[in-house]
């Protein structure tokens, strides 16, 4: 009997170099947000929100943390005897035959002929929100598409390669630019399509045999002029993550409740993996104005403006504004950060000034000590 339902797959490692700061020692699809998550929880969220169970993570290089992260799936409850979470590595493929997909999707050949879905997904991790992955599939087997494209409409972010589309009302994509940055509100890609499994499979061996290596340019765009390219567009609230900047920019944003509201809504929760930490612990000397702190957090200086991540320290004297700070950072008495962003487990010492610009976040690299 045929299985009407979804796969997914998800690409963590697609665009690791809009990011090189961050992912110098993790993928894209690792990189921490909002004080407890990975932007790839956002993916898997609404897979299993749609109740698709059947995921595969397509990675190629840097994937320690991630698989650290992601585990077992058992924080999504895709820990299970059949089908669930599974790592499906393309180690051999070259960064950018990965950033092509078509290798990497030619290496899981097997895994997508074990699959008994009639369609699949396909999702990039760079842009997060609460999508609702099962509308997106009922759009695309209602009208009957080849592919379909979800998009948003906006000025176009700063993504290499990124995909700007003209689209009817009815849905129809009639024409497809790869790279170009039209100035205004555009159409534009985040890195999320539906299609046929079968049909993947049929045109990833097609252009696999012609020496085709990318997904967007000679599948997607190849087959517009036949008009069964059709878009989607993603009624979401959605942030598009590119830059370190960008980072910067979306977690400050999360300081405003409401778009607290937009991405972690509590009727349709973001999962991640589960830290068994005691709660904040705010000591005598403590000022905490504006900010956001995560479980396992001490606080005993001043934070304004400013989100940390699980187990970060403030000690006595010390002032953060307009940071983040993630896992085990420590900050200790007397320093100022301004501007900051501090990966995990970073130690700044007493007495210590470090500032950027909000328009320039200053970054410090993992396990440093400053």
């Amino acid at each position: 009997m045929k299985n009407t339902g979804a796969c997914g797959l998800i690409f963590p490692n697609l665009h690791d170099e809009m990011m090189n700061d961050l992912t110098a020692v993790r993928a894209l699809g690792s990189i921490p947000f909002g004080g407890r998550y990975r932007l790839v929880d956002f993916a898997l969220s609404n897979l299993v929100h749609a109740g698709y169970n059947n995921v595969g993570i397509v990675t190629t290089k840097k994937y320690l943390s991630l698989t650290q992260h992601i585990g077992s799936g058992k924080a999504w409850d895709l820990s299970r005897k059949k089908k669930g979470l599974s790592m499906q590595p393309a180690l051999g493929a070259t960064p950018t035959e990965y950033e092509g997909r078509i290798i990497p999707l030619h290496d899981i050949r097997e895994w997508l002929e074990l699959c008994r879905e009639e369609y699949v997904i396909l999702s990039d991790c760079y842009v997060i929100g609460n999508i609702n992955y099962k509308a997106l599939v009922e759009k695309h087997i209602a009208s009957d598409a080849e592919i379909t494209v979800a998009y948003k409409v906006g000025a176009c972010p700063e993504v290499p390669s990124l995909v700007t589309m003209d689209v009817t009302e009815s849905g129809r994509v009639t024409e497809m630019r790869i790279g170009a940055r039209p100035e205004g509100d555009v159409c534009y890609g985040i890195g999320l399509y539906v299609m046929a499994r079968e049909k993947l499979m049929e045109l990833v061996e097609d252009a696999f045999s012609c020496g085709k290596m990318n997904f967007e340019r000679d599948i997607l765009q190849a087959r517009v002029v036949g008009g069964r390219i059709r878009g989607y567009e993603v009624p979401e609230f959605t942030l598009v993550i590119s830059s370190l900047q960008s980072y910067f920019d979306a977690n400050m944003a999360l300081m405003d409740k409401e778009i607290r509201d937009k991405l972690f809504p509590s009727d349709y929760p973001v999962y991640t993996r589960v830290h068994d930490c005691a709660p904040v612990v705010y000591g005598l000397n403590a000022e905490m104005t504006g900010s956001l702190a995560a479980d396992g957090a001490h606080i005993d200086g001043t934070v304004t403006d400013s989100l940390l991540f699980r187990n970060v320290r403030i000690e006595t004297g010390a002032t953060v504004r307009n940071c983040i700070l993630m896992e085990g950072s420590i900050v200790r008495k007397g320093a100022v950060l301004e501007n900051v962003v501090l990966d995990k487990k970073v130690t700044v010492s007493e007495g210590r000034v470090l500032r950027g610009a909000p328009t320039y976040p200053l970054y410090v690299n993992k396990g440093r000590t400053i």
